[in-house]
C-alpha cells in the first residue's frame, strides 16, 4: 500500500548494521549468552552473532540439509531450550531443516525437526537427534517457525507448500484436509500442510493436544497459508501472523483445535478482495487454464470459485487484525507495478515474516509496552500493533516504523527493550516509497540494530 512516506528512523533511534554477509538468515533468537543465534537458510548453518562487535561464529554447518536455488527450503526454524547454558544438562538447540528422502519424484525432500547438543567449550553443536521426520517439504510456503512454549512444548508452523498458486497451481490445497488415525499411527504426515503443530520435546504427540474431528495428532491449529511469525505473550497467549494471497495478511491468536479458514477465507468472511478459485478442480483439467491464473475474483469459467460466505465451520476463528483489506473494486493490476509485470508488489499485502512481543522497560520506548512488532518482507517496515490492557485485542491502526530498502525477515528485542535487532534477506524484491518494485537491497544478509536513545 502506498501513502505517506515512513521515515527511516523514529525520533531518538539510532541505526547500526552490526553484521553482514549472512546467507539468508531465517530464524533468530537471543541466547542466554547475549548472542544472537540464527539459522542461515542458504549456507545451511546455525550461527551466533556477537551483538557488541558483529563477530559471526558458526556453531554447525548441516551437511545433509538440502537447499534448492531460489526456493524456501534449507535450514530454517530455530528454538533454544530454556535451560541452555544453565548447567542442568539440557544444552539443547532445536532446528528444522529439509533433507533428501531418496524417493525421487516431484517432491524428493522432506522436513525434519532435529535436536542438537551445544558444547560451550568448543562453541559447536553436535549429537544430532531427529525428533520428528517426514514432514512435508516443497519449494514454496514452508513457514518453518519453531518456537519453545511456556508449557515446555515445541510449536512449529508448516505452510500450505504453495499449493494452488504459481508452480504448484494445479495441486489441491491441503490446509483444510486433516489426517486419519491410521495416517498418524503410520507416521504419514502428508496432511500436516497448512497447520501449526505442537509436540513434546522428544517429537511425540502431547496427550493434551486437541482431538480434531476425532483424531489426535501433532496438529494444534489448521487452515493456515504461510505462518512465518509466532510468539507467546507473557500471559501465555500465542500470537501468529499469516501471509495472505493478494490481500488480507493476518494477525491471529492461535487457539487449540481451531480452524483459520485458508484457503476458503482470507482475512474475514466479508466476500471482499478474495474468493477461493480451486484450479486443481478446473473443468477439462488445470493444464488448459493454468496460464490464465488470477485471483478468485477474475478466475476463468472452468475454475470453480467459492465465495467466503459460502463456506462455514464452527471451529473457524477470524483474525484479530488484517494487513490490509480491500473491496472487490481494488485494481490488482496497478500500472505503478507494470514493469516486468510485477503487479503483486502493488497488492495490499505486507508479507509478514516474524512477530515479537514488546514488554517495554525503563530503557525501552515510552508508550510501546504491551505491543507486537511485526516485520514485513515486501515493505521494508516493522509494524507496531498496540494491544489493549488485557493483552488480547489490537488497538487502532498499525504503526509503520524503520523504513528501509530491505526485506525484513526476523526480529529480536533486547531484554531491556532498548534495542531491536532485525535480520534481512539476501535477495528478492522489495518496494520503494512509491510502491513499485525495488530491485536492489541496501543491506542484504545483514543484522541491523535499531537502538533507542532517549533525549537527555
Amino acid at each position: 500500500m502506498t501513502g505517506t512516506p515512513v521515515p527511516e528512523l523514529p525520533q531518538h533511534f539510532e541505526k547500526t548494521v552490526i553484521a553482514t554477509g549472512l546467507a539468508n538468515p531465517h530464524n533468530m533468537v537471543l541466547g542466554p549468552d547475549g548472542q544472537l543465534w540464527l539459522t542461515e537458510q542458504i549456507s545451511k548453518r546455525v550461527s551466533r552473532v556477537d551483538t557488541r562487535n558483529g563477530k559471526v561464529t558458526v556453531a554447525i554447518e548441516i551437511a545433509d540439509a538440502v537447499y534448492s536455488d531460489d526456493a524456501q527450503d534449507g535450514v530454517l526454524g530455530l528454538a533454544l531450550h530454556p535451560d541452555l547454558l544453565k548447567g542442568k544438562g539440557h544444552d539443547y538447540v532445536y532446528v528444522s531443516m529439509t533433507y533428501a528422502t531418496g524417493k525421487g519424484g516431484d517432491f524428493p525432500n522432506g522436513t525434519a525437526i532435529r535436536r542438537y547438543t551445544y558444547d560451550a567449550r568448543t562453541q559447536k553443536l553436535g549429537s544430532p537427534v531427529d525428533i520428528l521426520k517426514g514432514l512435508p517439504s516443497a519449494h514454496d510456503h514452508q513457514s518453518a517457525r519453531l518456537l519453545f512454549g511456556p508449557d515446555q512444548k515445541l510449536y512449529y508452523s508448516i505452510g500450505d507448500q504453495g499449493r494452488n498458486q504459481l508452480a504448484y497451481l494445479c495441486l489441491p490445497n491441503q490446509a483444510q484436509v486433516l489426517p486419519t488415525e491410521d495416517e498418524v499411527k503410520g507416521r504419514d504426515y502428508r496432511h500436516y500442510m497448512g497447520k501449526i503443530l505442537r509436540l513434546n520435546l522428544d517429537g511425540s504427540i502431547p496427550a493434551d493436544n486437541p482431538a480434531i474431528h476425532g483424531v489426535r495428532s501433532h496438529i494444534y491449529a489448521w487452515g493456515i497459508r504461510n505462518t512465518q511469525g509466532m510468539v507467546f505473550s507473557p500471559a501465555g497467549r500465542l500470537f501468529a501472523t499469516d501471509q495472505g494471497p493478494n490481500t488480507d495478511d493476518e494477525l491471529n491468536m492461535i487457539l487449540p483445535g481451531r480452524n483459520y479458514g485458508w484457503p476458503n477465507v482470507a482475512g474475514r468472511k466479508d466476500d471482499q478482495g478474495y474468493a477461493y478459485a480451486n484450479y486443481s478442480a478446473a473443468k477439462g483439467g488445470c493444464d488448459k487454464v493454468k496460464d490464465t491464473y488470477q485471483n478468485g475474483l477474475t478466475a476463468p469459467p472452468e475454475v470453480p470459485v467459492t465465495r467466503e460466505s459460502q463456506w462455514s465451520d464452527p471451529d473457524f476463528v477470524e483474525p484479530l487484525k488484517t494487513f490490509f483489506s480491500v473491496g472487490n473494486d481494488f485494481n490488482f493490476a496497478n500500472p505503478v507495478c507494470a514493469d516486468k509485470e510485477l503487479y503483486y508488489i502493488c497488492w495490499p499485502t505486507i508479507a509478514p515474516s516474524s512477530i515479537a512481543y514488546y514488554r517495554g522497560g525503563k530503557q525501552g520506548v515510552p508508550g510501546w509496552g504491551n505491543s507486537l512488532l511485526i516485520t514485513s518482507l515486501k515493505r521494508g517496515l516493522v509494524y507496531r500493533v498496540q494491544l489493549d490492557p488485557s493483552g488480547t485485542l489490537p488497538l487502532g491502526d498499525a504503526e509503520p516504523l524503520f523504513r528501509s530498502a530491505n526485506r525484513y525477515r526476523d526480529l529480536v528485542i533486547s531484554p531491556d527493550g532498548n534495542t531491536i535487532y532485525v535480520a534481512t534477506d539476501t535477495s528478492h524484491l522489495g518496494t520503494t516509497n512509491a510502491g513499485n518494485a525495488l530491485f536492489k537491497l541496501d543491506n542484504p544478509g545483514s543484522i541491523i540494530a535499531f537502538k533507542y536513545s532517549p533525549a537527555k
